[in-house]
């Protein structure tokens, strides 16, 4: 993109200068203030040209520590000084152009020559309109779409001045500096439009449209609460785009920037060349429960906790838990971090609220060990379906494995249960079973038991 807007500034710049000194040319040889005015705004054209290639290598390089935003408004002051000269040079025109009609016109010599420069000027301008008109639209250069709009200007006003030389050769004086005239305020009327627009970025005027488009993408991603803070500011082609959302505070990380890469994703369709940036606020909801609330104050303090019950006793809220930590703290350290859990819980569900904490060692994160032999694993499996058997819901056990590690025998396994069960029954018999087998195998550390459905039966009469 850079190398396109560069290069399309460059040839302005060639075809500028030509068309000034062409028209320089005839109008100093003609006498026609029309001609010379095309030729002064040729030569601010040439300038503004020049700028513009200027600002659009400029606004290319990328931000610095200076300049943290980037360099693209450097487009828009370019594209405010060319108002600038057009607007005085329009002022030089009109002073000239009015001195004449008072005088009562001056001679101008039309020739043919005049007339096919004027011809050859204007379908130049409008091959340039449509190049640079389109380039300007492809990567959103201010800078260049300026420069498409001089070039409409000049092609209006290369019209108005060749009306007016049909009016010189037809036998009106006067209809030169007429022409000038018209061609000051055509210009003028042209400076004028890209001057607010270009005000309007440098004040940082919200684009036409994007902040209701943005506002309705992110109001729709998943996860946002509400739409807390949406500033949008032009930089060059882009938009930049300040987007504040609150979401519930009970999300996880992972969760919270999934959401915010869902509104860059959806402010980016809804408003093309948009660069957002998002903040995202936890809040609490109103339909919070207690529980997600020990869990969150849990998360906050790096806590694991598990088997977290809630009671209500009128106006009082009691809660238990089991808190794991390092099996080799003392209780005394153990104890602190409990007591500063608590006091984290009562600090969010209030000061009257009763928490009560079981302090459990928390299972080593990596055991080394190795498969058990078949015997102890065939022993082991013969034991479970043993205990299994006295236990009513839980059968076909299968599936055991053994691993020793230097702490003792980790053993897992897998049965089956009736599907229509409650979860609560399958799992208070595994907890009977696993309580049972420890006892007969003190060293046994870890048991975990995966209960599964019981499958129905094949035509053949084998479980699928």
């Amino acid at each position: 993109m850079a190398s396109i807007k560069q290069k399309a500034a460059l040839a302005s710049i060639a075809v500028t200068v030509g068309l000034t000194l062409a028209k320089a040319a005839v109008g100093f040889a003609s006498g026609s203030i029309a001609i010379l005015a095309e030729a002064a705004h040729g030569i601010v054209d040439t300038a503004a040209t020049l700028l513009t290639f200027y600002a659009v290598r400029l606004a290319d390089k990328p931000a610095d520590e200076e300049h943290q935003y980037g360099h693209g408004k450097v487009e828009s002051i370019a594209a405010l000084a060319e108002t600038a000269f057009l607007f005085l040079v329009s002022g030089i025109v009109i002073t000239e152009a009015v001195r004449r009609l008072w005088d009562g016109g001056h001679a101008v010599q039309v020739t043919p020559i005049m007339a096919g420069l004027m011809i050859a000027v204007i379908a130049i301008d409008f091959w340039r309109v449509r190049i640079m008109g389109r380039i300007a639209r492809e990567t959103g250069s201010h800078a260049l779409e300026s420069g498409a709009l001089h070039f409409a200007s000049d092609m209006a006003s290369s019209a108005v001045v060749l009306a007016g030389l049909l009016f010189v050769w037809l036998g009106f004086p006067k209809a030169d500096a007429v022409a000038a005239i018209v061609v000051a305020i055509l210009i003028c009327a042209m400076s004028w439009k890209l001057g607010r627009r270009t005000i309007d970025t440098l004040m940082d005027r919200a684009p036409k449209g994007a902040t209701e488009a943005i506002r309705e993408a992110v109001e729709a991603v998943p996860g946002v609460v509400s739409l807390d803070q949406l500033r949008l500011r032009e930089v060059g082609p882009e938009t930049l785009a300040e987007i504040g959302v609150t979401v519930n505070r009970t999300l996880p990380l992972e969760r919270v920037f999934e959401i915010k890469e869902a509104i860059t994703e959806a402010a980016t369709k809804a408003f093309a060349g948009t660069v957002p940036t998002v903040t995202a606020n936890p809040v609490a909801l109103d339909d919070e429960t207690v529980m997600e609330r020990v869990h969150l104050t849990a998360r906050r303090n790096n806590l694991a906790v598990h088997h977290v019950t809630v009671q209500h006793l009128g106006e009082k809220i009691c809660v238990g838990l089991d808190l794991e930590v390092d099996g080799d703290l003392s209780l005394g350290e153990a104890h602190d971090i409990a007591s500063r859990l608590e006091q984290a819980i009562r600090g969010e569900l209030g000061a009257d609220a009763e928490v009560e904490t079981h302090i459990e060692p928390l299972q080593a994160e990596m055991l080394a060990g190795s498969d058990g032999d078949t015997a102890l694993i065939a022993a082991l499996a013969d034991s479970l379906k043993e205990l299994a058997a006295g236990t009513g819901p839980i059968t076909d056990i299968h599936s055991v494995r053994a691993r020793e590690t230097g702490q003792g025998i980790v053993v897992t396994y897998h049965c089956r249960a009736n599907p229509t069960l409650r979860i609560a029954e399958v799992h208070e018999a595994v907890d009977e079973i696993e309580r049972r087998f420890r006892r007969a195998h003190p060293k046994v550390i870890r048991m975990v038991g995966h209960a599964e459905p019981i499958r129905p039966l094949s035509p053949g009469g084998a479980r699928t």
